[in-house]
């Protein structure tokens, strides 16, 4: 007689086969947003030139990046409420709309503000798919599924740039303007999406209770981050000492300070209700969060820019050229997944991660403009495998320090403080970087003019029918060193000079690259010096479904022991006090 063997349930009531075939909807979803992200960042000078206007084009991605970031703990917080599947489906179609909208713009203003809709679905694509991991996985199994997260991730960074410049460099496919099928190829992936999460995405209803939504903190919230988020942006151009920068850090102070006043108000119906930093985990993995979120921006921005500017890579030879950090990533995340599902412990790899991601930058410090390829990718590789060891242990760590009850409060924190931290890391980051850039190619370029070789080439130079050459030489003969200040307006253009004349170029812009990176790597020993302090709790083995579930049933029998202790009270209370009940009174 032959027996079929029943599948293997998790710890936390579903099959290995029920939980990948959720896991597909939920990645479809990610996917929606990191590689949209990564497509439009390649192709938005090539979208900027067509609408005229180029002076504008941050403006689309500070737009997408303050409703986005606002929206996320709103997502976390309504989901814990009313459940998650509704609030995910309306991300999707949110992103839909707001992709298809974007390829309706025909300016810079119209993208921005059509940027800014579909940010309101995208700041719920990635809070709430991890969410809802947490709910149907206990946190120690859960480690071996966030792998899959992270490579979505990896992949949408390395496919992002190569299908951005792809698009955006044909003039027209099908009719339609080459730039604008990077928001178009959202939709059919966007439908992708619905259909697959609508099909195999079946939680439990929530139950029908009234409540109180916080719609105060979140307008004060608003009105806290959007100032911040805008200098963070724009101060480096309008200075950030300005009238304007001024303006935006004392609205955003007083914003985040009338926040934390509603919340405290609103209690347990806050947005982000503050009794969650009283945990101190929980408190202390934030922190963590947002300056590895500083750390990893800055990083992971600054690199393409390394081998686009100082090694002449186009957009799509740069995306392919940072597969080695991305593979560090994902073996990172892998590895570290699979030992904290069999041995139920987290703490040494935020430990070994950051130690990781702060030697990776280091090492990135000492890049210049000749070093070999292949060592940039060792180094690349290197910090990939520091992150795939940080990122996926600290959002277990914080889903895993507050009650299920919290999943969608403590992942939507989670995510919402990194961002945070990227976005200020960015700015911080390219701040240095530009103010570095002129000096730095300004004094390379007074050592090269004793170089005879140089010398040489700038009167070749001088009679070459290139205009970039021309330009350039024309320049320096007349002792105007002002191209210094104009790559900062167009980069594209050391890519167009002679080798020989681009050499002092690259090397400033190394030079400066080299600085970025060692402040980098200060603020990743700074997570390290963090983590180390950092406690470990024991993983839960339900997910938030089972947990809410065991916590029903106990009330049932708690009830019912109550019902049954009331009906017999009198009689009970009378034996458990005579003074031959069992012992003395």
């Amino acid at each position: 007689m032959t027996t079929t063997a029943a599948p293997v349930e998790s710890p936390a009531g579903f099959t290995h086969r029920q939980i990948l075939t959720i896991l597909s909807g939920l990645m479809l979803g990610m996917l929606l947003a990191s590689l949209d992200q990564t497509i439009v960042s390649t192709s938005i000078r090539t979208i900027a030139d067509d609408l005229h206007g180029y002076s504008l084009q941050a403006w689309a991605t500070t737009a997408y990046l303050i409703t986005a970031t606002i929206s996320t703990p709103l997502y976390g917080k309504l989901s814990d409420m009313f459940g998650r599947k509704p609030f995910f489906l309306t991300a999707i179609g949110l992103f839909i709309i707001g992709s298809l909208l974007c390829t309706l713009a025909t300016s810079m203003y119209h993208l921005a503000a059509f940027r800014a809709f579909q940010g309101l679905g995208a700041g719920g694509l990635m809070s709430l798919a991890l969410a809802i991991m947490g709910d149907i996985i206990g946190p120690r199994e859960r480690a071996r599924y966030q792998g899959y997260f992270l490579a979505v991730f990896g992949i949408s960074s390395v496919l992002g740039p190569v299908l951005g410049g792809l698009l955006a460099g044909q003039d027209t496919i099908l009719g339609i303007t080459g730039w604008r099928w990077v928001f178009l190829v959202n939709v059919p992936l966007g439908l992708l999406a619905l259909v697959v999460v609508t099909r195999v995405l079946h939680l439990p209803r929530k139950p029908h209770a009234t409540h109180r939504i916080d719609f105060a903190g979140a307008v004060v919230l608003a009105v806290g981050l959007v100032p911040l988020l805008i200098v963070a942006e724009q101060g480096r151009e309008w200075g950030w000492s300005s009238t304007g920068s001024v303006l935006c850090y004392v609205i955003g102070a007083l914003g985040l300070a009338g926040f934390v006043v509603v919340e405290k108000y609103m209690g347990d119906a806050a947005l982000i209700p503050l009794r969650i930093f009283s945990n101190g985990t929980f408190a202390l993995g934030v922190v963590i969060s947002f300056v590895v979120g500083a750390a990893m921006f800055g990083g992971m921005l600054l690199l393409p820019q390394y081998l686009q500017v100082v090694r002449g890579a186009g957009p799509t030879e740069a995306g392919l050229q940072m597969l080695p950090m991305v593979l560090g990533l994902m073996i990172g995340s892998i590895v570290s997944g699979r030992l904290i599902s069999k041995t139920g412990r987290y703490r040494v790899y935020p430990v070994i991660g950051a130690a990781t991601l702060t030697l990776g930058l280091f090492l990135l410090h000492l890049l210049d403009a000749d070093s070999p390829l292949w060592l940039a990718m060792i180094f690349m590789a290197l910090t990939g495998f520091g992150l795939g060891n940080l990122m996926q242990p600290l959002t277990l760590a914080l889903q895993n320090a507050l009650p299920p009850k919290d999943m969608g409060v403590s992942t939507a924190s989670a995510t919402f403080f990194r961002q945070i931290g990227g976005t200020l890391g960015a700015a911080v980051f390219l701040s240095i970087l530009f103010s570095l850039l002129t000096p730095n190619i300004t004094e390379q370029l007074q050592q090269s003019a004793a170089d005879p070789t140089y010398q040489q080439a700038v009167v070749a130079g001088a009679q070459s029918t290139n205009p970039a050459d021309a330009a350039l030489a024309k320049g320096l003969l007349a002792q105007d060193t002002s191209a210094a200040g104009a790559v900062l307006q167009d980069s594209s253009i050391i890519q167009q000079l002679d080798p020989t004349l681009a050499k002092p170029f690259q090397v400033g812009f190394a030079d400066s690259m080299s600085t970025v990176f060692l402040v980098a790597t200060a603020v990743a020993l700074l997570a390290l010096l963090l983590v180390l302090f950092w406690k470990e709790v024991p993983l839960r083995m339900q997910g938030g479904i089972q947990a809410a579930g065991d916590a029903k049933a106990a009330d049932g029998v708690g009830a019912l022991v109550d019902t049954a202790a009331q009906s017999s009270g009198p009689d009970v209370d009378r034996r458990e006090n005579h003074p031959d009940a069992g012992g003395r009174a």
